[in-house]
């Protein structure tokens, strides 16, 4: 199966390169080809087939059924591994929304609260709650958008700092909670739970906030399945969730993959299953059979953008 590790595209005007995606810049558009390409240990560990094209598509299927709630970047999709983007000045806060009380990492609330803290943005937590447990309400967590590391800090130290105004903070909460409202009716009738998840805003020329960058993707949140919710947190298990972290525990597993100059090659094996769950994520969400697009990918990439010269 072709993978999309890159693209090169001299007629698209000046390109710069993301984790995932190819960004040309066309001045008042951005052209986002989204690509194969994995993430993690802060580098690409492998190359995934129809990763990008999954994920481009489940945002525009995503963005399309919130734009009753705030505008997009959306200007087109014209072939299945891009979208092209209205370029908005992007806010620095990453408006995070947490329906559960879970989570790993620095900045996860299962974390913060393990270690003592109960207030989460309007939400004052009691004691004696467990992992994984549903919150009373879904809470706003945002943290700052930095180069060097995003920090969870209180509202009041962001506007403080001058990353965002007292009623643009107000808007953004309230527009944020209505899309994760959504997203989580949405993801129910198809038998899974929108955990957390987390927008990115711009702002237009009059100041009003644009959605951007992605949505509701499985790389950008958290999904559990919801028929055996009950049952595992019941006897403290894990929720069934879609799992990426078994092709991160080989690499742990085979070599030093934060100081290692060379990666060993991911096992054909594991890629393929990685294909798989992004294709059974795909389908559950949309309810819609996957197709995917043809090969090869980048030639086809080409055609389609030809409008899209400068």
């Amino acid at each position: 199966m072709q993978d999309l590790k890159s693209t090169s595209f001299d007629f698209l005007g000046p390109k710069k390169i993301g984790k995932v995606r190819d960004i040309y810049d066309q001045g008042d558009k951005l052209i986002l080809i989204s690509t194969d390409r994995h993430s993690s240990f802060d580098r690409i560990i492998a190359h995934i087939p129809l990763k990008g094209q999954i994920l481009n598509q489940l945002s525009a299927w995503w963005f399309e059924r919130t734009k009753d709630i705030v505008g997009n970047h959306v200007h087109a999709v014209p072939d299945p591994n891009v979208t092209v983007a209205k370029k908005y000045k992007m806010v620095p806060v990453e408006a995070v929304i947490r329906g559960y009380l879970t989570g790993v990492t620095d900045t996860a609330i299962w974390t913060r609260y393990s270690a003592g803290q109960r207030t989460f943005g309007d939400l004052t937590l009691p004691d004696g709650m467990k992992k994984n447990q549903q919150l009373p309400v879904p809470v706003f967590d945002p943290t700052t958008k930095e180069d060097a590391h995003d920090r969870a800090i209180t509202p009041a130290e962001m506007i403080a700092e001058g990353f965002i105004s007292a009623a643009l903070f107000e808007k953004m909460k309230k527009i944020a909670l209505a899309l994760f409202a959504r997203g989580q009716e949405i993801a129910a009738r198809q038998g899974l739970i929108l955990v957390d998840t987390k927008y990115e805003f711009g702002v237009d020329d009059s100041g009003e906030l644009v959605l951007i960058d992605e949505m509701h993707t499985p790389d950008s949140s958290r999904y559990w399945q919801r028929d055996s919710y009950e049952e595992r947190f019941a006897r403290n298990e894990e929720p069934h969730y879609f799992d990426k972290e078994f092709l991160r525990l080989w690499f742990k597993d085979n070599c030093d993959p934060y100081k290692d100059a060379v990666l060993p090659e991911a096992p054909a094996e594991l890629v393929t299953e990685m294909t798989r769950r992004y294709v059974q994520m795909y389908e559950q969400i949309t309810g819609d059979k996957f197709k995917p697009g043809e090969t090869p990918i980048e030639a086809r990439i080409g055609r389609n953008l030809a409008p899209y010269t400068i």
